[in-house]
């Protein structure tokens, strides 16, 4: 008789614990969906809304407190200052000259590949700035590179690859 019971419970247990109903377990599920994914879009900059400087301003800006940068070789200025701010829904442009060297749309061989925040590289062929709208708040890193004829980053110093963190405030 207690070998039957003993049975009958084990059976009952195992039928009660394989239930139909995906919500008859303990255990609480919630659906939480994934975080907005920042989608980036490149507008046009308005033809006076960057500054222009002259080669020798950029060359100062550029070599200052670098060492190994050669002036005659091709050198990527980003004008970008690190660590700004920027209210949200605004543009931020991307301002970049390139010295001693043309990029592929301007009859050139170089090209200017960037990252936002580790995403996927985009590329930039001429020399005009580029600004990129849809910024979500919060801590975000830019990298400009200097694609060379062969395919690799062309480096002259440490400046052809460039990182500027910047601040979207909400």
């Amino acid at each position: 008789a207690s070998t039957i019971s003993s049975v009958a419970l084990v059976s009952l247990m195992f039928i009660s614990a394989c239930a139909d109903n995906d919500n008859a377990s303990t255990t609480a599920t919630t659906v939480v969906p994934p975080p907005r994914r920042q989608t980036l879009a490149v507008v046009e900059v308005p033809t006076g809304a960057v500054p222009t400087k002259t080669a020798t301003e950029l060359v100062g800006v550029a070599i200052e407190n670098r060492p190994g940068v050669d002036r005659t070789k091709p050198l990527l200025v980003f004008l970008l200052q690190n660590g700004k701010t920027f209210r949200f829904g605004e543009v931020v442009i991307l301002d970049f000259t390139l010295l001693n060297a043309n990029l592929k749309g301007d009859g050139g061989e170089y090209r200017v590949r960037y990252f936002v925040d580790d995403d996927d590289a985009r590329w930039i062929d001429n020399s005009k700035p580029i600004g990129l709208s849809g910024w979500m708040p919060g801590k975000h890193t830019i990298r400009l590179e200097l694609i060379g004829p062969d395919g690799w980053p062309y480096l002259n110093g440490d400046q052809n690859i460039v990182t500027r963190e910047i601040i979207v405030a909400p």
